[in-house]
């Protein structure tokens, strides 16, 4: 038994689990691990995967201190080090463009790096050496505050699967050149860009996700798309640039994808996909898609309704459906062509396997309505939908519409005291009339939810 106790079990083990252990501790206590014994002295000195952050400086309340401590500390690990690197990991608010940032990518270029994550304070942008674009090895690069210019040598990243560029001071054609230059590319984030006009050829691309205020989007050859994520701010100069614009802006973006399984669409998306001639008749239908979230959708857009109905229509295995509304309107007013959902759809458009709805911020607008109705009518398979309406005072409780498996039609049960808003009661009222719609199958739904949120 003395002899069991006295051995070191977990020296001899072998390098790489070793190295996975140090991997799980931040870096700083990896480095302290010399002093365990005379074996352990530089088994930190192998480790290839590094991430540093401000927690590897010494704090106080000098930041110009705390940068020169986190600085020092990197420069000593990476003259220790000893073997390869794959990934390097910088993230600090303190450290800002400094020479020797320069020289710590100037070793990883040199060690075969494969996955490069910088993100700096704010205040003096780092400019990234040209050294960055000798990493030929590189699978995955996160740039968050830099400035990007690649020399004009620079023929792409052959192996690079993942790029993340947030905040990137870099010139439209070449961002275009960088995604198109990367031919394994498989996952693109591009963040906090302004007025940008972007084309994206990314024969490989699986996901996408887009912040920021884009003049254009052309998703031009991307087949294997699977999910997408965009978000758009809208300033006067691209608002009138949309106004100003003929083509149509749903081909451009979702034209040429057949494979997409998610679609994720924040603020101003689907305002922009409205912009054209051509919605009368979608070029391709997504037989793949699953999930669709689309957020602050103008149910007074006659344009953007008719974006939404093309969307779900042209997704046979639709499962869940999420939808926030951007009505201005606090009560329901009067509507044109309130037989819209009706006209534009064939007498045998069913949603059959939508099970999921949930719907916020809605306003009690009549297409707001006859979209509830449409939806209820034509999915067999709705399981839960839940509303939460906008408009809301103090006091307010909750109102549950709902039904069981064996029951054929939506009992409603409201409770509120007399300042629960108009828009509330109108949607349970609807809710109650629509449930008593024959569906087009003898399944009932098993749960429709009517929710107040509480006054903030």
């Amino acid at each position: 038994m003395d002899n069991v106790l006295g051995q070191d079990l977990i020296s001899d083990l072998p390098q790489s689990i070793i190295e996975t252990i140090l991997t799980k501790l931040p870096i700083w206590d990896a480095v302290r691990t010399c002093s365990l014994s005379s074996k352990w002295r530089y088994k930190w000195a192998n480790l290839t995967q590094l991430v540093f952050d401000d927690k590897c400086a010494t704090l106080c309340n000098d930041k110009g201190a705390i940068e020169d401590s986190l600085a020092k500390f990197i420069t000593r690990f990476l003259f220790l080090h000893d073997g390869p690197i794959h990934k390097f990991s910088l993230s600090s608010a303190y450290l800002k463009s400094s020479p020797d940032i320069d020289q710590w990518l100037l070793f990883q270029s040199r060690n075969g790096i494969k996955e490069l994550v910088l993100e700096l304070g704010e205040g003096e942008w780092f400019r990234a050496p040209s050294c960055l674009f000798s990493c030929r090895k590189l699978t995955r690069l996160e740039l968050i505050r830099c400035e990007l210019d690649p020399p004009p040598t620079f023929k792409g990243f052959l192996c690079l699967k993942y790029l993340n560029l947030q905040q990137v001071l870099i010139a439209p054609d070449v961002v275009e050149s960088l995604i198109s230059s990367c031919p394994f590319l498989e996952s693109l984030t591009l963040s906090y860009f302004d007025s940008l006009a972007l084309n994206i050829c990314a024969p490989n691309l699986k996901y996408l996700c887009l912040e920021g205020e884009f003049k254009d989007i052309c998703l031009k050859y991307t087949p294997l798309l699977l999910a997408i994520s965009v978000a758009m701010y809208m300033t006067d100069d691209i608002a009138e640039h949309f106004e100003q614009s003929s083509s149509c802006n749903f081909d451009k973006f979702l034209g040429g994808v057949p494979c997409l399984e998610r679609l994720i669409r924040h603020i101003y998306l689907t305002k922009y996909l409205s912009i054209g001639n051509n919605l009368r008749k979608l070029p391709v239908a997504y037989n793949h898609l699953k999930v669709i979230e689309l957020y602050q959708v103008s149910f007074e857009d006659m344009k953007e309704i008719l974006v939404v109905l093309r969307l779900i229509v042209n997704s046979p295995c639709l499962q869940e459906l999420q939808i926030s509304g951007s009505s201005s309107t606090s009560t329901a007013t009067e509507a044109p062509d309130l037989d819209f959902w009706e006209k534009e759809c064939s007498s045998d458009c069913t949603f059959s396997l939508l099970e999921t709805v949930k719907m916020t911020d809605m306003s009690g607008v009549p297409h707001e309505m006859e979209f509830i109705k449409f939806l209820l009518r034509n999915s067999p398979m709705l399981e839960t939908m839940s509303i939460t309406p906008k408009f809301h005072h103090r006091g307010s409780d909750s109102s549950i519409a709902s039904t069981s498996k064996n029951e054929s039609s939506v009992r409603s049960e409201y409770r509120s005291d007399e300042e629960n808003s108009f828009a509330l009661h109108l949607v349970v009222s609807s809710l109650c009339e629509a449930s008593h719609f024959s569906t087009r199958s003898n399944a009932p739904i098993e749960h429709v939810g009517v929710h107040q949120k509480p006054f903030a």
